[in-house]
This record gives structure tokens, C-alpha cells and sequence, in this order.
């Protein structure tokens, strides 16, 4: 928590094991990028100055940049590392950092170890003095690569983009603009605003109130989408105020670079929706399943040949990009799949539910309540909803399996929270799980 233990202090701290760290690798160049929250623009211009000082080139990006962004700065200028100052999706009291390799995609899980390792009792005193930098052409640019920019100019509704107030705010209108295309965007909450007018910058129902309100009266392809705190989340709402959840744009956008005529395999963390896998096996693609948690993700693009990879929270990457989550990125790819299709989001995803058999749906419960020891006492699955378990999981947390439906229990690897995740083919079988679970995690809660 800012101010609390997110401190100018324990930042260069932190800055002062990552230099050391890159500096051991024979590393020379580092970026440095914050996104709209409250003194993170002090912050990171501090982490600069200690990592200039500890006698690396560090850059500092000018202004809010999406997280996606400064992991782009990284690997445009090959530069050895980045540091980005932003805590994502978490409420707005909350600031942290973000390590990225070489590569353009977070720092894998054994490099934050060894940067661990390094942490001082008191940070290096030296300070450097950080060059700016500006990327936006350069990233717009690298983006029209990976676009079809005749298809996208055909598109004959108008595209919504609820930037909750983050680092996101105009980029879709910016490359739009850049790119030559006279589409019609219009704009929410694009202002950097700290406190994210009043909700969490989350794109979940409950923080998009005005987005879906606008929506309503909205007719397809219209559609809208949202970005998280730092613009690496997506998510989306369709014409009449309906929620697109990020599993449905995470299988349409699979379908969409599938028939672009790309390959590879699937990777996905373990609460994401069972669609994904049934859309992989029809189109003949393999699926890889790992805990919460890009990073993981990003190892098995840097290891494997992955065509899209991505998390129940809206964070995707793509083949050709970075191995990284971008919603800019995302949000363009599904004006695209419209655009190239004739078809709007909701007809796309009633094709997949045919394609594979399956019909979705899924919600999610946050609990503030204890987690220490509660997942053992979930170890042994129970009937929910009047259905008999089949079986358990325990890749990242315990999710129990039922006839076409499951639900997982998960403490928050950011947040001091329980998550339940559901998924089954009814709306109501849904509600039922998520209040059944509620009930008896609470229960067992001294």
C-alpha cells in the first residue's frame, strides 16, 4: 500500500537489486515506465535516478504508458531490462513494480528469485540522471504491422473505449488516427485519474456501471471495450449492455488469428474457461494449462511455439507481438475480427458454442476473508448445486470438477482476498455454485 510499506525507501531498494542484477548479467541499458496512479510519476523517476546512479543508461518513459508499452520501449531499443511503477487492476491505493526481460514480456520466476536475493537492508546512495524517451510512433507502427488495416477501415459501427481512468486513456484513437483510419471512437473515463473515478480499474461488471449504461441503447457491430489500470487487461460489452467476459474474447480472438491463418499452441492458466480447450482440440491446436500467473505464460512463449496465451483476467498475448499482455493490442484484434468477418461478438461466440459443443457461463466471487489453512480444509470436493463431484485439481489452488461444470478456489496472489471462479452451461447453475461455495468457505473461516 502507498505510503505504507510502498515506499520511496523500499522502491530503491528494490532498484538498486535490479541494477545490481542486470549489471552482474553485463547488462548496460534499462527502461523505466508508471502508469496514472498517485506519485507514480515521483516514483518512477526515482527508480530511474538509483538505477542511472548504480551506472546503467536508463531511460524514463514520459507520461502514463500502458504496461505493454514500456515492455515494447524494452525490446525496441534492446535494452537489457525494464522496471514499470503500477499495481494493474488493484485498487487504487495499492503501487508496485513490474520487472521485464530483454524479451519484451515479464521477468520469469527464477530472475525475480535472483533479484530477490539482492535486496539491501538500505538502497545504493548514488543517483544518475535518467534520459527520456518516447516511444508511441515507434509502438503504432510495429501494432500496423500486425493489422489489417483495409479490413479494419470497413468496420461500420463505432468501437467504445472505457479506459477506467488508466494508463490506456487514448491509445485506441491515437493508432486509429495514426494508422489513417476514420473510424469513430468514443472515449470514457480517458483522463489519468488516480483514483480511477471512484471504482477498482478492473474491467468487471461492477466497475464498468457507466460503460454498460452507455451501451444499452447501443445496435452490433457497435461494441465496446475496457482496459485495466494499466492497459494490459481486456474485456468487453456488447450493444444492449452485455458483458463480454475475457474467456469469450480470449476464444474469439484464438478463432480469429486461426483463420488469419496463423498456428501454434494454446496456453492457458488454469481459470480459464474449458471453451478454450474444446475450441484448440476442434481446430486441431494443442493446449498447454499453467498456474496463475503471466509469467508463466511468457516462459512458454519464449520456449515454445505459442499462437496466443492468456489468463481469466483479460490478460492476452499473441503470436507475433510480444510475449506479453496488451489490451491496445487485443481491442484493435477484435475491431479486426469483426471488421474481417461481417460478424459481430456475440455471432462469433454462438458459432464457437457450436463448434465445440458447449454452451458458457462463469462469474467470480472476492472474499475478504482469511485464507491461511483454508484451502486444506477444501481438499475433499463436495456436492454444490445438486451436483456430484467427479473430481479435484490443484495446480494453483483446489478446484472441484463436476458433469459440465467446475469451481475453484484460489487466495489472490495480489489482494488479501479468496477468489472463487465458476463456470457450467447456465447462468443459474452458476449463481447456485458461487452462492453454495460462499457459504461453505465461510463456514469454515473461524
Amino acid at each position: 500500500m502507498i505510503a505504507r510499506d510502498f515506499t520511496f525507501f523500499n522502491l530503491a531498494r528494490v532498484a538498486t537489486a535490479y541494477g545490481r542484477y542486470l549489471l552482474a548479467k553485463g547488462g548496460k541499458r534499462v527502461v523505466v515506465g508508471y502508469d496514472t496512479r498517485f506519485q507514480a510519476q515521483a516514483f518512477a523517476e526515482e527508480a530511474a535516478e538509483v538505477l542511472a546512479g548504480l551506472g546503467l543508461k536508463a531511460y524514463l518513459l514520459q507520461g502514463p504508458h500502458p504496461t505493454p508499452m514500456l515492455s515494447f520501449a524494452v525490446r525496441h531499443l534492446g535494452a537489457d531490462g525494464g522496471l514499470m511503477l503500477t499495481a494493474s487492476h488493484n485498487p487504487p491505493q495499492y503501487l508496485g513494480v513490474k520487472l521485464k526481460g530483454p524479451y519484451g514480456g515479464s521477468a520469469l520466476p527464477e530472475e525475480v528469485k535472483r533479484v530477490e536475493a539482492l535486496l539491501p537492508e538500505a538502497p545504493s546512495e548514488a543517483r544518475g540522471r535518467a534520459e527520456p524517451l518516447e516511444v508511441r510512433t515507434a509502438y503504432y507502427e510495429h501494432l500496423k504491422g500486425l493489422l489489417d488495416l483495409e479490413a479494419l477501415s470497413r468496420f461500420p459501427g463505432v468501437l467504445y473505449h472505457d479506459a477506467m481512468g488508466g494508463a490506456g486513456d487514448s491509445h485506441l484513437s491515437a493508432f486509429l488516427r495514426h494508422a489513417g483510419l476514420a473510424l469513430e471512437v468514443r472515449e470514457l473515463h480517458n483522463v489519468p485519474h488516480p483514483l480511477f473515478y471512484g471504482v477498482n480499474p478492473e474491467p468487471l461488471p461492477k466497475n464498468l456501471k457507466t460503460l454498460l449504461a452507455v451501451m444499452g441503447p447501443e445496435e452490433a457491430p457497435t461494441f465496446a471495450v475496457a482496459t485495466d489500470g494499466d492497459a494490459d487487461r481486456i474485456a468487453a460489452v456488447l450493444p444492449g449492455g452485455r458483458f463480454f467476459n475475457p474467456h469469450q474474447v480470449f476464444a474469439v480472438l484464438l478463432r480469429h488469428l486461426h483463420a488469419k491463418g496463423l498456428s501454434g499452441g494454446v496456453v492457458k492458466n488454469f481459470a480459464v474457461s474449458w471453451i478454450v480447450d474444446r475450441l484448440a482440440e476442434r481446430l486441431g491446436l494443442p493446449v498447454k494449462t499453467t498456474p496463475v500467473g503471466f509469467k508463466w505464460i511468457t516462459e512458454a512463449f519464449l520456449k515454445e511455439d505459442v499462437l496466443i496465451g492468456g489468463e481469466e483476467s483479460g490478460g492476452i498475448g499473441v503470436k507475433g507481438h510480444l510475449p506479453e499482455r496488451d489490451g491496445i493490442l487485443n481491442a484493435l484484434l477484435l475491431l479486426e475480427s469483426v471488421a474481417r468477418t461481417g460478424k459481430d461478438l456475440a455471432t462469433q461466440f454462438r458459432e464457437i458454442e457450436a463448434l465445440t459443443g458447449l454452451t458458457h457461463a462463469y462469474d467470480r466471487l472476492d472474499l475478504e476473508i482469511p485464507t491461511e489453512g483454508l484451502l486444506e480444509k477444501l481438499r475433499e470436493p463436495r456436492p454444490l448445486a445438486g451436483l456430484t463431484p467427479r473430481g479435484l485439481e490443484d495446480l494453483d489452488g483446489i478446484k472441484w470438477v463436476y458433469e459440465g461444470a467446475w469451481v475453484l478456489f484460489r487466495p489472490s496472489g495480489t489482494e488479501p482476498l479468496l477468489r472463487i471462479y465458476a463456470e457450467a452451461t447456465e447462468e443459474e447453475i452458476v449463481n447456485a455454485l458461487l452462492k453454495e461455495a460462499e457459504a461453505l468457505v465461510r463456514s469454515l473461516v473461524p
